[in-house]
């Protein structure tokens, strides 16, 4: 028998119930603010579900779901609803939007609207800027929690590379963990803008010191120097645009290429933390010049992501 839309609601309040009770605990006891709690756990209720701190970010993944706009309103607004109430937490503190990834990086970019609800919040000692209203993402990648820890954990004295920085997460630790120098890049002047307001907030920006770079990734990629960087970060888009190369890029089939220039621009013993979200994503370790890989995806999946993560994570050395 079907179940009529309060009973569907009821059991999306029991699943919501069940897996906060959990995903809380274990944050708890991580010491860890922001964190996933739901990931499209029943079909009927496709969102991807993020505490960071004391607000909530709800997207639902786009989906034919048959409804005529006004009903889809009032059913987005009921689970915000049931969400708040769950979390016992105002329903002003819940933000929805509905995920719509385009093709290649421009969709990470679209911008949906101009609210510019803004928060800090606290990860790993340093705190960052999100924005929960206007953009696909809220500006924290919170899968890659440990791997930013790891790549403090690595900095100090180090020449820093992060390549598709974003909002610069992966560069504020790295300056907190104390590299020598922090080069940050990106295509996005809007997320450069962000990655240097996130390094500021947490007193790390300095000059003389780190460097962000508004510019087309795969262009500095190709015309890397060499020898250069101790310590590269890339995490790149599945398919992308890009003026000069011949094709558009695709991960599967350029990644080859890709890690022979950063390993070209590396220093001898220097690091790559290469990662991508290509859900079939096969790394061609025969074609890569260097021995020394290592797949870290398991290493760097953070409690709330056990079972539910596509992306895939390497550290390689020169």
């Amino acid at each position: 028998m079907a179940l009529d839309v309060a009973q569907k609601q009821e059991m999306f309040e029991n699943r919501l119930r069940k897996m906060f009770k959990h995903y809380s605990k274990l944050a708890r006891r991580q010491e860890v603010a922001c964190y996933r709690f739901y990931d499209h756990d029943l079909p009927e209720f496709p969102f991807a579900i993020e505490l960071y701190k004391d607000v909530v970010h709800a997207a639902e993944y786009k989906r034919r779901h048959g409804m005529e706009d006004e009903e889809h309103e009032a059913w987005l607004n009921a689970c915000k609803q049931t969400i708040a109430k769950v979390l016992e937490m105002p329903f002003e503190q819940i933000f929805m939007k509905v995920r719509q990834r385009k093709a290649g990086r421009q969709g990470q970019y679209e911008k949906f609207g101009e609210e510019k609800v803004e928060r800090i919040v606290p990860e790993g000692d340093l705190n960052f800027i999100i924005n929960l209203t206007d953009y696909l993402d809220t500006g924290l990648f919170l899968d890659h929690r440990i791997t930013r820890g790891m790549v403090r954990d690595e900095a100090k004295g180090k020449r820093v590379l992060n390549l598709f920085c974003y909002t610069g997460s992966f560069s504020v630790y790295a300056a907190h963990g104390g590299a020598a120098s922090v080069t940050s890049v990106d295509l996005s002047k809007t997320y450069i803008n962000w990655a240097k307001r996130n390094m500021q907030y947490n007193k790390l920006y300095k000059d003389d010191k780190h460097e962000f770079v508004h510019d087309d990734v795969m262009e500095v990629i190709k015309d890397i120097p060499a020898n250069t960087f101790d310590l590269i970060i890339c995490d790149p888009p599945t398919f992308s645009n890009s003026k000069r190369m011949e094709d558009n890029f695709d991960v599967q089939r350029d990644h080859v290429w890709l890690l022979k220039q950063l390993l070209k621009g590396c220093t001898e013993g220097g690091s790559i933390y290469f990662s991508n979200n290509y859900r079939g994503f096969e790394l061609d370790k025969d074609k890569i010049p260097t021995p020394h890989i290592k797949d870290i995806t398991a290493a760097t999946t953070p409690f709330d992501f056990q079972g539910r993560l596509h992306r895939k994570c390497y550290l390689l050395h020169k």
